[in-house]
């Protein structure tokens, strides 16, 4: 049985996603994760034809167990970039209750990079914190490293307990690193992709790929 919500809403659009992921699969062959894992990986696949995020994508043990988690309390999802923001199926997450927020064009926190010499990235996370959305948030990360670094810094800083990390910045300075950081961390779960590829097309299937197994959950229940 298809998933009503998190998938195409005519039947010659779930077909051809349906096919998509069917080439995915035979193409792709042997991988190294769950059931569970590869539906996020292979939606990642789809969303960029790239077969190299079947190796480039790592998973805490815990990951998806919190996203399901996470999505069945109607979690806000806190981005670093409007794009994510904009990218996400307002209907999907609608269906559970959820919000989303990125406050990296906030004139406060504009403001407050120049003034501290920092990057609106930065700054728009320890926003987020101040306003209480990051403990028990889904945090999207698709293309600002500094975003990243200071998340993890506040974990391991000032205590702040995200339910989930989706970390996947791209680019060439501190992308890689920022990502290493993070797959380090034990005491939040995260969703993270090695090296410099990354992007916040990426962050948005692999939520939409968790939103999608949050709803098959709910039909088994």
């Amino acid at each position: 049985m298809s998933n009503v919500i998190t998938e195409q809403l005519t039947r010659v659009g779930q077909q051809i996603e349906h096919d998509c992921f069917a080439i995915v699969d035979a193409e792709a062959g042997i991988h190294q994760y769950t059931h569970s894992q590869w539906q996020v990986v292979r939606r990642m696949i789809h969303a960029t034809a790239d077969f190299e995020f079947n190796g480039l994508t790592r998973f805490h043990d815990r990951a998806i167990e919190a996203g399901l988690v996470a999505i069945n309390r109607s979690a806000a999802i806190v981005a670093d970039v409007e794009m994510i923001c904009v990218g996400l199926s307002q209907p999907r997450l609608s269906h559970f209750g959820m919000k989303t927020y990125h406050f990296i064009a906030d004139d406060v926190v504009i403001a407050q990079a120049r003034a501290e010499n920092t990057t609106r990235a930065v700054q728009a996370m320890r926003k987020a914190k101040q306003n209480g959305l990051l403990d028990g948030a889904i945090v999207a990360i698709g293309n600002a490293p500094t975003a990243l670094l200071e998340v993890e810094r506040m974990i391991k800083e000032e205590g702040v307990k995200p339910a989930l990390i989706i970390g996947m910045p791209v680019g060439f300075v501190s992308a890689a690193e920022s990502k290493e950081a993070v797959s380090h961390i034990d005491s939040v779960p995260w969703i993270i992709t090695n090296g410099r590829k990354g992007g916040s097309t990426l962050v948005v299937a692999a939520i939409h790929a968790v939103l999608a197994l949050a709803e098959a959950a709910q039909k088994t229940t």
